[in-house]
């Protein structure tokens, strides 16, 4: 699942830095019977809810293309928590 994570990571880098955002993680997570892709973004200028759901929008049609992953799962993008 690595290789595929890794992937992921590599085919939504590029769009997501034309949008300023930074791409800083890919996770597989497994929770009860779901499997989630949870992907977190992260903006020098912090993120709020509009700029995820358009990064979502760019996002997903990406991974449909590719189809990288055969399981079904819950694609979960999020902001980076600051501290």
């Amino acid at each position: 699942m690595d290789g595929i994570l890794s992937k992921v990571k590599e085919i939504i880098t590029e769009p997501m830095t034309k949008m300023d955002i930074i791409v800083d993680s890919v996770n597989w997570e497994v929770e009860g019977k779901y499997n989630y892709l949870k992907i977190i973004l992260d903006k020098e200028s912090g993120l709020d809810i509009d700029t995820i759901v358009e990064a979502t929008n760019i996002i997903n049609p990406i991974l449909d293309e590719y189809d990288l992953i055969e399981d079904e799962y819950i694609l979960d993008i999020s902001s980076k928590e600051r501290g």
